[in-house]
């Protein structure tokens, strides 16, 4: 009956539950006790305390649910999500009432005990709409569907909390985690990724000694050239040429699990310090292949890739089309 009820007026039927605080319970209890006397006593005077506890937690229900009503939540994941690193979540909150005004609605996000958060709106005027934010922690790479905040309430008295099922959720696509890349690790790996060129540039090799020009970056000063020769002296640098690179992943990931996320996270952070330095990235695989490219549609093609690889093909990849230089990383 109740399901029919709201299937047809959902406004006169909302999905929410309602408990009482701990002030709420003495006060139902008190209410309770005030009854049984007036009915034992007779006595007018019970009769209006019983009357007026009665009206407070009528009053409370009503405020409540108007507070409640017309709420909407829009869940607003992040572009970017990397495993075991905290991102930024929001969810739209928008008051669609005409008029009426919504008070101390508070949202309850996904999680337990240290991982949920609170967020408390104290108003929410009518057509209005605000954005909170949270951090949240995904450790595990791949497609998850985060589920949206709950909306609960003890407006106006505190005596009990009003509270409707999760926003819907969105799903998110997590990437590997990515780490810094160490230069050693670079010269494990014979250099790759970059060569310097001898011609001016943003690199990190001395290129030429200049007089200053107002718009240089001061950290580019050479004190003890300008203190010879009296006058302000800047380095130029040289600029490093990005070399293309091909990142092998062997193994089929079964025979040491523990392994293959270590691996996996590994290849993205090479992949994606070699694509910002400017190199070009191929990445290849058992049942994988991503093209040679380069910049941020190559870095998100190759990270969702890593995100959505499932370990077990023992089909090789096809022969790569061109030389490139080489690094191997075994998934295990």
């Amino acid at each position: 009956m109740m399901e029919r009820l709201r299937r047809r007026w959902p406004r006169l039927a909302p999905r929410r539950t309602i408990w009482p605080t701990r002030d709420g319970w003495w006060c139902v209890g008190v209410a309770l006790g005030l009854g049984l006397a007036a009915v034992n006593t007779g006595n007018n005077l019970v009769y209006l305390l019983c009357s007026m506890l009665l009206a407070l937690i009528l009053v409370s229900g009503m405020l409540s649910e108007q507070s409640m009503r017309g709420l909407r939540l829009t869940l607003v994941p992040p572009e970017e999500v990397y495993a075991g690193r905290p991102a930024l979540f929001g969810t739209i909150v928008a008051n669609r009432k005409r008029r009426l005004p919504s008070y101390s609605i508070t949202l309850e996000t996904p999680g337990s005990g240290a991982g949920r958060r609170l967020l408390h709106l104290p108003h929410l005027a009518a057509g209005d709409e605000r954005v909170l934010t949270w951090q949240a922690t995904l450790p595990v790479r791949g497609r998850h569907r985060v589920p949206g905040p709950r909306v609960t309430t003890r407006f106006p008295f505190g005596l009990f909390v009003k509270s409707e099922p999760a926003a819907p959720g969105a799903e998110v696509l997590v990437y590997p985690a990515v780490e810094p890349v160490a230069p050693e690790r670079l010269r494990r790996y014979g250099g790759v990724g970059s060569t310097a060129v001898r011609r001016r540039g943003r690199g990190d090799d001395l290129y030429n000694l200049r007089q200053y020009r107002p718009g240089d970056d001061p950290r580019l000063i050479h004190w003890r050239s300008s203190a010879k020769t009296q006058s302000l002296t800047v380095r130029e640098l040289e600029e490093d040429a990005a070399r293309d690179v091909r990142l092998v992943l062997t193994g089929d990931g079964r025979r040491d699990p523990a392994r293959l996320e270590p691996a996996l996270s590994e290849a993205a952070s090479l992949a994606v310090h070699l694509l910002r330095a400017g190199a070009g990235v191929e990445v290849r695989a058992p049942g994988l292949v991503v093209p040679l490219g380069r910049g941020r549609g190559q870095e998100v093609r190759t990270l969702t890739a890593l995100a959505l690889y499932e370990p077990g093909s023992t089909e090789p990849p096809a022969a790569p089309s061109t030389s490139l230089p080489e690094i191997r990383i075994g998934l295990g």
